[in-house]
């Protein structure tokens, strides 16, 4: 009888432990930036949007785990506490009929909550995630996704293509403001890189902008967020976040591989003609014979 005493015990306890042991190892993953994707708490972005979604996710988040606790914890302790063997045969718990005290308690309380995190979800939304929050950009990238790539077409003219799972980065100045022109040809794409910002989709038909602000140098991935297709996985971003000087370097050798690739000649097609000289006179049809 023990022995199924204690079985019942340690059975009702294993999915507590599983979680806790969940919980820690991500949490331990997270710290040492393996990358897991365990980790619990959003990426705390290195933009100043993303960073702001980072604070608004811990204002969410402490409440709510505090609460989940609470009412988990009280519900562990009905159920050990008043379980059916230990009470006399018949007992009945004491009946409440009603208690004002605790009705306005219990609905004040989480009203406040609400109202706390929905006026600060919005304060935020307004203030980083609208049309107006990039009115000023230092620079103006146009981001257009397709099934199963990005184009990143820079203001100075040239066009940087990616593709599949070794994206080529999207190339930006630290300390300046980009603002993101996002489009899409066939389906509904996300742009999302944690690291950085928030997620924003990519429609098509319509233009939608989100902006990033790096103050250092380095490089993030990123990854498309809607299923777009049976590719979907191998839709792969990175953003590079370079110096001033860097970045003017790498506008230069865009252009001149642009240049490169418009003034080198087309390949001909497998016994197609050579294109006649500048300024030859047409071909005349060949002569044949006359018949009488």
């Amino acid at each position: 009888m023990r022995g199924r005493l204690w079985f019942r015990r340690a059975f009702a306890t294993l999915p507590v432990l599983v979680v806790l042991v969940l919980f820690c190892s991500g949490t331990a993953l997270a710290a040492e930036g393996s990358g897991s994707g365990l980790d619990p708490i959003v990426p705390n972005g290195k933009s100043p949007n993303g960073h702001h979604i980072w604070q608004l996710y811990l204002l969410v988040s402490i409440p709510a785990l505090f609460i989940f606790l609470l009412v988990e914890g009280l519900l562990i302790t009905v159920l050990i506490k008043f379980r059916r063997k230990k009470l006399p045969k018949g007992y009945k718990p004491p009946q409440w009929h009603g208690h004002r005290g605790l009705e306005v308690l219990w609905t004040v309380i989480p009203a406040l909550i609400l109202i706390v995190i929905g006026s600060a979800s919005f304060i935020t939304l307004q203030n980083d995630y609208t049309a107006q929050a990039s009115n000023n950009p230092d620079i103006d990238i146009a981001v257009t996704g397709h099934q199963y790539g990005w184009k990143f077409k820079y203001p100075e003219g040239f066009t940087v293509d990616s593709e599949g799972l070794t994206p080529t980065p999207m190339v930006i100045p630290t300390s300046k403001l980009v603002r993101l022109k996002l489009n899409s040809t066939d389906v509904i794409h996300g742009f999302w890189v944690p690291d950085l910002t928030g997620k924003t989709d990519l429609v098509p038909g319509y233009e939608n902008v989100t902006w990033v602000k790096v103050s250092q140098p380095g490089e993030w991935r990123g990854e498309c967020t809607e299923l777009c297709g049976t590719g979907h996985y191998t839709m792969q971003l990175r953003v590079k976040a370079v110096s001033q000087s860097d970045y003017a370097a790498f506008v230069q050798k865009s252009l001149a591989d642009q240049a490169k690739s418009k003034s080198s000649p087309s390949p001909r097609a497998p016994g197609a003609a050579p294109a006649a000289p500048a300024g030859s006179p047409p071909a005349s049809p060949s002569a044949g014979p006359t018949t009488r």
